[in-house]
């Protein structure tokens, strides 16, 4: 019987483990370019529409807001029906919003469409729900934040990528206005592509599928019961919702950064279009190792430690990140802000990434409701910042506030270690 890989053979799919990885992180680098693909063509789509400071808070917040429910939903719904028809799903039902908002008329419609594509970003999810039952432990914290990072760099690209492409519309000769309408079909169109791909060469455990599982009266170690039951069980743990805290510091923060940092570089330092991008685009692109170095890292403490070695990695990281969103929020010159936006996003991404290195560990009887609850936690620190944005309307005071509140959330790190009996488990279990 298949079983969970013990390495990571980063240009082979010819295992179930490898396959899943290689295809996990794909689908979720294009639900993230989908769901930030708006984000860079703000300042144009705010000139068309003549949009307030306000109503920009608001297509902010939506933007993130939906994905709370979606994620507290989709984890369960995993240990129920399986990854693969999961990501499936989500993939077809998220184009819809994603090609639906190129069609917006009014700020109304373009605000529904935004909350809508919010949904999409319940991917990382499954992600990490999916690696984390295809990988044993001594890999497992190194293959959630790979698979994480090189996903989350779509938040990213799209940032560099979608002005180029309005831009690549408007030489063809498109108005502008039409432009960054055709620019955002692209992502769409790619999702449609990816839930076919996802569908036929993923399977959801290195077993098989769980509706064979079942059917054949086998165990299934993430999905025992699913549904509500995985959700109960996850909910009434107290470690989950301290790291549903920290992530809301480290992930929440992520997504804020993405969803104003093009306007901020326009707004503040007066650069173009282009050039806020290319700038907003390099935070993101981090992701494509600084998150895995963050579950890299907590996988070799650990071996060389304890289980409470993650902990104290996922602790430095917070704090490191509170001070260097401090940093770039009082940055006066672009070179300095680009500086400390790169170190503190570096600190950030390590510190998601350390994050889900330790979600396996939290309770195996109910994996996808402690994945979905703590993802969950990431959106809700993304809503908080948007709402403390629109509460002070500046953001360089939101910025500053950030960085204090992600610095003193470190503590709920420290306060998720574990205790002897749990230790002793987990380092019995990956000998």
């Amino acid at each position: 019987m298949a079983s969970k890989a013990n390495s990571i053979n980063l240009f082979s799919i010819s295992s179930a483990p490898m396959r899943a990885f290689h295809l996990t992180w794909l689908a979720f680098f294009v639900c993230f370019f989908a769901w930030f693909a708006c984000a860079p063509l703000m300042p144009i789509i705010k000139g068309e529409f003549g949009l307030t400071p306000a109503q920009i808070a608001n297509i902010n917040i939506a933007a993130v807001a939906i994905t709370i429910l979606v994620r507290l939903i989709i984890g369960p719904l995993c240990d129920r029906i399986g990854p693969r028809k999961a990501y499936t799903g989500l993939l077809a039902l998220g184009a819809i919003p994603v090609l639906g908002v190129a069609f917006a008329q009014t700020y109304e419609t373009f605000l529904f469409f935004r909350l809508l594509i919010g949904a999409v970003g319940a991917s990382f999810v499954i992600t990490q729900y999916h690696t984390s039952v295809m990988f044993a432990p001594k890999v497992v914290g190194t293959a959630n934040a790979a698979s994480a990072g090189w996903g989350n760099a779509g938040g990213g690209a799209a940032q560099a990528v979608m002005p180029l492409l309005m831009g690549a519309m408007v030489m063809l000769g498109v108005h502008e206005s039409l432009g960054w309408r055709a620019a955002l079909m692209v992502p769409g169109v790619l999702m449609l592509v990816m839930a076919v791909v996802y569908y036929k060469f993923t399977q959801d455990c290195p077993q098989g599928n769980y509706s064979d599982l079942r059917a054949a009266g086998m165990p299934i170690e993430g999905g025992k019961k699913g549904g509500w039951d995985s959700f109960k069980l996850a909910a009434t743990n107290y470690r989950v919702w301290l790291l549903f805290i920290t992530y809301g510091a480290c992930f929440g923060v992520e997504i804020f950064i993405h969803n104003i940092a093009a306007t901020y570089y326009v707004d503040h330092f007066k650069l173009s279009i282009g050039q806020a991008g290319m700038a907003a685009g390099s935070f993101g692109l981090l992701a494509l190792f600084a998150r895995a170095l963050g579950g890299y890292l907590s996988d070799k403490v650990a071996l060389k430690g304890t289980l409470n070695s993650r902990v104290t990695v996922l602790f430095i990281m917070m704090i490191g990140e509170g001070i260097g969103l401090l940093w770039f929020a009082q940055a006066e010159s672009v070179a300095m802000a680009v500086i400390a936006m790169l170190i503190f996003g570096l600190f950030t991404h390590m510190a998601c990434g350390s994050t889900y290195a330790l979600v396996p560990f939290i309770d195996k009887r109910a994996l996808g409701g402690v994945a979905g609850i703590i993802g969950a936690g990431g959106n809700v620190g993304a809503v908080a910042a948007g709402f403390l944005m629109k509460g002070t309307g500046d953001t360089q005071q939101t910025l500053s506030i950030l960085g204090v509140l992600v610095a003193a959330s470190a503590l709920c790190a420290i306060a998720a270690r574990f205790g002897a009996d749990k230790v002793e488990e987990t380092a019995l279990a990956a000998a």
